[in-house]
């Protein structure tokens, strides 16, 4: 490491501790829950040179340990010693796919922000190399045991969303939706894949996750494709199509954009018996601590949400030129805050009875984890309740404690599904595990 790198690093690492601490100062006295719900309370927006830093250092589960659940539910882990899990995906007889992945690793490094990125995905074990693989558990008893683990599909690239529709599996990939034959009960795939449609992938691919579903019919699949910048910072030219869910007719692969201004959608998600799509987004950092909240949402065909220009409806983001006041004019705000910077990945609406009443009808969101604000925001799962199809009410934390006491971080969770047996789970992606939630 040169003279010039060691004074560049010294200068971001002293930034990022001043930004910090002004971070600190500014967050000591807000309510957090005041950004749950419809109407979330919004601060004044701040400027940064270099983001602020809160990491929480990745250490893993000690033998024994596990999340908690709240009292009368147990929690077990099903599978153990993947290589970061990320989407939980139930099979119609019970068996489960999980997709082992990681961010196929092609953003330059150009920037003070982009060695404090980098930086900051090591430090929180999110640094290692794609698995490119989804692995099968199979449920032998029928029992919710997944007594079998074993290597379904390989040879991805940096795969996220799946879903099957009839006898076809469709894995989106970082850089396209690709299909494969699956007959029922199949412990593996062996054949060739057909790609349906290219995605938005390289050169830079700030956002990988495509995250997958198909429309209650199976005529269209929808694929959320996340920015490539926080707020447009790498140009115009490489956002095209991003920061959108698209829709992807089946029978020929044509897309069309079905909701735009979506910075990074994931856990796309039909409310369960209606046409209505949902997702959780990731919002912009660099705001502040307590800007901007991240949502859940009802995806409107044609709808703009914002990004880059605008955050929760028509809040002005005064680092965007040109402006588009056209489009902020139009923008729509979000059903339902999360709280800034919780990092929602998966999202899964509940139907069964057999996590309790209380937990019937709503949506299990797993929250990632923030690193840019004083107080850790997310890394649990959290439960929103819904009345006549609606987001009502605050959100509940259901699995929680991924965090020790001394603030560092033995798992993060992802993905999240509600497996036959009517039990959660939830895919821990830093403590290579697959968790399973049960009312005792």
């Amino acid at each position: 490491m040169n003279f010039s790198f060691n004074r560049l690093l010294g200068t971001v690492a002293v930034s990022a501790f001043l930004g910090l601490a002004n971070v600190m100062a500014n967050s000591a006295t807000f309510d957090k829950s005041s950004q749950i719900g419809a109407d979330p309370i919004l601060p004044e927006p701040n400027a940064y040179l270099v983001p602020p830093m809160h990491v929480a250092k990745a250490v893993g589960w000690k033998e024994g340990e596990t999340p908690t659940v709240p009292a009368g539910y147990k929690i077990a882990a099903i599978a153990q010693g993947l290589e970061h899990p990320r989407q939980p995906y139930l099979l119609p007889n019970g068996d489960m796919l999980v997709v082992e992945s990681n961010g196929p690793g092609l953003e330059p490094v150009e920037r003070p922000k982009d060695l404090i990125m980098g930086w900051v995905q090591k430090f929180a074990g999110a640094g290692a190399k794609s698995a490119n693989r989804i692995t099968l558990l199979h449920d032998s008893t029928a029992s919710g045991t997944y007594d079998q683990k074993s290597v379904f599909l390989g040879g991805l690239y940096s795969p996220f969303g799946v879903v099957l529709v009839g006898s076809d599996l469709y894995v989106a990939n970082t850089d396209a939706i690709v299909k494969f034959h699956y007959n029922t009960g199949d412990l593996k795939i062996t054949g060739p894949g057909e790609k349906l449609t290219d995605l938005p992938g390289g050169p830079i691919d700030h956002h990988w996750t495509k995250s997958l579903t198909a429309s209650p019919d199976g005529s269209k699949l929808y694929v959320g494709v996340g920015s490539n910048s926080n707020v447009m910072e790498n140009g115009t030219g490489v956002e095209l199509d991003r920061a959108a869910v698209w829709e992807v007719d089946r029978a020929t692969g044509a897309h069309r954009i079905y909701g735009s201004g979506l910075r990074n959608p994931n856990g796309l998600t039909f409310y369960p018996g209606g046409n209505t799509l949902w997702v959780v987004v990731n919002e912009r950092d660099e705001l502040g601590p307590d800007l901007v909240p991240d949502y859940l949402t009802s995806v409107k065909d044609g709808g703009f949400y914002g990004w880059p220009y605008s955050y929760y409806g028509q809040h002005l983001d005064p680092r965007v030129n040109p402006q588009r006041p056209d489009l902020v004019a139009k923008a729509i705000p979000p059903d339902y805050a999360l709280s800034s910077h919780v990092a929602p990945l998966g999202l899964a609406f509940n139907t069964s009875s057999s996590l309790g009443e209380e937990y019937l009808n709503g949506a299990f969101i797993g929250e990632h984890g923030s690193w840019d604000r004083a107080e850790f925001n997310g890394y649990e799962v959290v439960y929103v309740p819904f009345v006549n199809a609606k987001p009502t009410g605050k959100a509940a934390p259901f699995v929680t404690d991924f965090l020790n006491a001394n603030g560092e971080t033995r798992g993060r969770p992802v993905g999240v599904a509600l497996d036959k047996q009517g039990a959660l789970i939830v895919a821990d992606d830093l403590g290579n595990t697959v968790w399973r939630i049960t009312k005792q």
